[in-house]
């Protein structure tokens, strides 16, 4: 992984975690050892799931730069649907309180698209490739 991937893959992964590590605390006071479970879980859920999506789009972007930008758009909104249907799929359980999960999960995320966003605002990628000349030999 390039540098400033992994760069910006840590400057997302790293406040998420410290978001929802402060969520399942609250989560832990609120509703007990299933609050925290619950903020545990979607922290997890968050992470594993956007990182992935991160990395999915860094292959694009190296392999098909012309559509990253799509990519990136599909991706997201491909995303918050799986973590909809996420959410309603795990309504009724009992392994840990829903409400904290819930409400860590929506913070987790918008935490890691907020930050993700910063990240590559503050990145200095450059646009033009310096090894490709433009001629096809």
């Amino acid at each position: 992984m390039p540098s400033n991937d992994a760069r910006i893959l840590l400057h997302t992964v790293v406040p998420t975690a410290a978001v929802g590590a402060v969520a399942t605390v609250v989560s832990g006071v609120v509703a007990g050892g299933k609050g925290a479970l619950g903020g545990v879980v979607g922290t997890l859920v968050v992470i594993l799931f956007m990182g992935i999506g991160q990395l999915v789009l860094q292959r694009t972007a190296k392999s098909l730069p012309h559509l990253f930008q799509a990519m990136g758009l599909m991706l997201y909104t491909a995303q918050l649907l799986v973590l909809f249907i996420f959410l309603a799929l795990l309504k009724n359980t009992t392994l840990f309180d829903f409400k904290a999960f819930a409400f860590t999960l929506l913070a987790a995320t918008v935490v890691w698209v907020a930050a993700q966003a910063r990240a590559y605002m503050k990145a200095k990628i450059s646009y033009i490739d310096p090894g490709n000349t433009g001629s096809k030999s």
